[in-house]
């Protein structure tokens, strides 16, 4: 093998290299917003729970006052 062609697969590794490193950084930027994500729908759907509890509760106090 050539020299020149040694040199051309080194820098065809090279940017390989480089390339594998941009997916991993943006992989990794990836999983941290699908958490953020996933926290700020964990978030969300405790506040809807809380919000259904408070309806339903208003709806028993409204039905037990057109009982009496």
């Amino acid at each position: 093998m050539e020299q020149s062609e040694v040199q051309a697969l080194a820098d065809k590794l090279d940017k390989l290299i480089e390339h594998c490193q941009k997916l991993e950084q943006s992989n990794a930027a990836l999983r941290q917003l699908q958490d953020d994500w996933n926290r700020e729908r964990a978030q969300l759907m405790q506040k809807n729970d809380l919000a259904k509890n408070k309806i339903e509760a208003m709806i028993g106090r409204l039905r037990a006052l057109e009982h009496h």
